[in-house]
């Protein structure tokens, strides 16, 4: 196996000034050496994680890393910047930059290496070395643990790259650390699961026991960053520390008889934690993995704290991953805002798999397929109408599932687990009442409220372990179906009913200006929560076997505002390639794809790097397309497809002018406002501020376009 860096990967004289930039800068040195074979394709990669979370770290140093497909095998390259270049950290800009590429499909040994190298960037000796070294063979061998940091290891304690991927959990008795093992001295833990030296006693004699689990969207540096940032503060303060480390090497399970003696509970991440319930009945603090790395003492402080209040967890431990925002001080608005988001995200597969169904039920046994009996009760393989009947009833039965799945995953948002029951009861609850999506939306909230009440309520030890599979659901699902059959319900129907009946008699102007804003809705955010509240609005409209005209008309205002953006990023890359970069240029290609599949986020790289001229331009293009659509009466039963469910479209030839119509005003308005400034030279590339993210990189959630 090759050495993961080598002098070739290394810039001691880092000249970029931007995050893009110095990525760029050091890609190239990856795809030099044919570690990277895909340098856009990569750089779109390095971008998208970055946009999860910045990848800066106190100390000066930035860690810009990612999965790709277009990385060959797992590599490291090292830049220094003597300007500095801002990463997004707290304390200002990073002149240290790891750029950390794994493949895909990576196997754990090389894994575990690049996670161990993340581990050493806590040890301040080690970043010390890296500033004062002066030749790029020397800085490579330090990375790679053949030179110690402060000095020359004697031959018998050096090991490279390559030795320790055949032994990455082994020490380095007590040397310069070396990527692969751990700092601690002694035998290295099992991947996945790391441990401080004990700690100094506390008080009665037994020091204060912490376990923690850390993990990021990666998984190969904030999460063991993370781990090493905690142990080091309970050495500091005499806390007894062990770390659970769910990163890309797979994890390996704590003791479940040291989970039972801890103490106390840290959760660091930004992806769920695997088995969180192990930990129930605990003091907890749950914050995000950078938390971990930089408040590491305030978070054993906080939890020491409510241990000494006797404040535990019931349940499931408090504060979801869609619950917080990984600091503290997160407004209510914010955290509403990701609740609803919750429901939303898990209920779009079921709008889609639903509403494409009946939609192709229609197509194939007509408009009265509706009437048909049960398939159970009468189907004949070579007739058409009873394939029709056979994807409508399925999808009647799927859209049946709309309300209960957003009413749950709101609770679950809030509550965890324990949410799921008294939010879907309360969803099927809303479905029998007639209150539809608004019964939906508060029977969730309502529900998520519940369970955090009775999470709060103190209990004694001996009941905890029923409480989240018979206590809260049982009292949490009476309580909600209460307040929604006898309170609450009734009010939301009649509240469901106006609105249903106010879409139904939607015409002429009113229906225009509805469909302009829910364009301009669209275009907004290109993916984000403005946009799926619009889009969400429609599909709740066609989510019954019978829509109405006017929610069907919304629905192909909505589609036809979404498929703007995208298309009109094409159009202007091919009618005025010299106002884009040649990256722009690539990905105006991909975006003729996207936007004619409904997926809106083909025009984010675009957006990224030029918000102020092309949203704008989107928004007008899209209300135009969304009222000329609303105007010509077009209607549409499916909640996606993009061009491909024309065949359902009524009206499809006027819906098509409207898609036009707004697509060449989005055009004209880039072309025009890009022109005004001073042109960026044609052979420019993306790597200054604001480099787009490359369209080939698909969007998570395609659905919610």
């Amino acid at each position: 196996m090759s050495e993961m860096i080598t002098a070739d990967l290394v810039d001691l004289d880092l000249s970029a000034d931007t995050k893009e930039a110095a990525a760029r800068a050091l890609a190239e040195r990856m795809v030099a050496l044919g570690r990277v074979t895909d340098l856009d394709g990569f750089l779109a990669d390095v971008a998208a994680r970055e946009a999860q979370m910045p990848t800066g770290l106190d100390g000066g140093i930035g860690i810009p890393h990612c999965r790709s497909e277009h990385v060959t095998e797992p590599t490291l390259a090292f830049g220094r910047s003597a300007a500095g270049i801002d990463f997004g950290a707290p304390d200002g800009p990073a002149d240290l930059i790891f750029l950390i590429a794994a493949p895909a499909g990576a196997d754990d040994a090389h894994l575990t290496i690049l996670s161990s190298l993340a581990r050493q960037l806590m040890n301040a000796e080690f970043t010390s070395a890296l500033r004062s070294v002066d030749d790029a063979t020397a800085a490579a061998a330090l990375i790679r643990g053949e030179e110690p940091p402060a000095a020359a290891a004697a031959p018998e304690d050096s090991a490279t790259v390559s030795n320790a991927a055949a032994s990455a959990d082994t020490a380095a008795d007590g040397k310069a650390p070396v990527p692969g093992a751990t700092v601690d001295d002694g035998p290295a833990p099992a991947p996945g699961a790391t441990d401080t030296a004990t700690a100094t006693d506390t008080e009665g004699g037994q020091p204060f026991r912490i376990v923690a689990v850390t993990s990021c969207p990666t998984g190969i540096a904030h999460t063991y960053m993370a781990a090493e940032s905690l142990e080091n503060a309970g050495r500091e303060a005499g806390v007894e520390v062990v770390v659970e480390t769910q990163g890309s090497a797979g994890f390996t399970r704590l003791d479940p008889a040291v989970v039972a003696a801890a103490d106390g509970v840290i959760f660091a991440h930004d992806v769920p934690v695997r088995n969180k319930d192990r930990f129930a009945g605990k003091p907890t603090v749950d914050v995000g993995v950078k938390a971990g790395i930089n408040k590491a003492a305030k978070l054993i402080a906080e939890v020491r704290d409510k241990a000494a209040r006797g404040e535990v967890s019931a349940g499931s431990a408090p504060g979801t991953p869609v619950e917080r925002a990984g600091d503290s001080g997160e407004g209510y608005g914010t955290k509403l805002r990701k609740w609803l988001m919750s429901g939303v995200s898990y209920m779009v597969p079921f709008v889609a798999a639903g509403g494409l169904l009946i939609a192709l039920g229609f197509a194939i046994g007509g408009y009265k397929i509706n009437k048909a009996p049960s398939v159970m009760d009468h189907f004949l393989w070579t007739q058409a109408d009873s394939w029709g009947a056979l994807f409508f009833q399925i999808g009647v039965v799927s859209f049946g599932f709309l309300v209960p799945v957003l009413a749950g995953y709101i609770a679950y948002g809030m509550a965890d687990r324990p949410g799921l029951v008294p939010g879907f009861v309360g969803g099927a609850i809303s479905l029998t009442i007639n209150a539809g999506f608004l019964g939906g939306l508060a029977a969730g909230l309502i529900a998520g409220g519940v369970v955090i009440g009775i999470q709060k309520v103190k209990i004694p030890a001996a009941l905890r372990g029923i409480m989240p599979v018979v206590v809260i659901p049982l009292i949490s699902a009476a309580i909600v179906g209460f307040l929604m059959f006898v309170v609450i319900g009734k009010p939301i129907a009649s509240a469901q009913k106006g609105m249903t009946d106010w879409l139904n008699g939607l015409t002429g102007t009113n229906a225009v200006l509805l469909g302009a804003l829910l364009g301009l809705m669209m275009c907004f955010d290109l993916g984000g929560p403005v946009n799926k509240v619009a889009y969400t609005f429609a599909t709740a409209g066609i989510a019954v076997a019978s829509p109405s005209d006017s929610a069907m008309k919304i629905m192909a205002a909505v589609m036809a505002a979404g498929m703007v953006p995208p298309l009109a990023m094409a159009l202007a890359t091919t009618v005025r390639g010299k106002l884009f970069t040649q990256t722009e240029r690539e990905n105006g290609k991909a975006a003729w794809v996207l936007g004619a599949s409904f997926i809106s986020e083909g025009a984010i790289p675009f957006a990224a790097a030029d918000p102020l001229r092309v949203i704008p331009s989107a928004m007008v293009g899209g209300a135009v397309t969304g009222s000329l659509s609303m105007l010509f009466g077009a209607t549409l039963r499916a909640p996606h497809g993009g061009i491909f469910v024309v065949p359902l479209i009524g009206n499809p030839f006027l819906y098509l002018i409207a898609i036009a119509a707004g697509v060449c005003v989005t055009t004209a308005l880039v072309v025009l406002l890009k022109g005004l400034r001073k042109q960026t030279p044609e052979g420019a590339t993306a790597g200054g501020a604001g480099a787009p993210i490359s369209a080939k990189a698909e969007p998570k959630e395609p659905i919610a376009a």
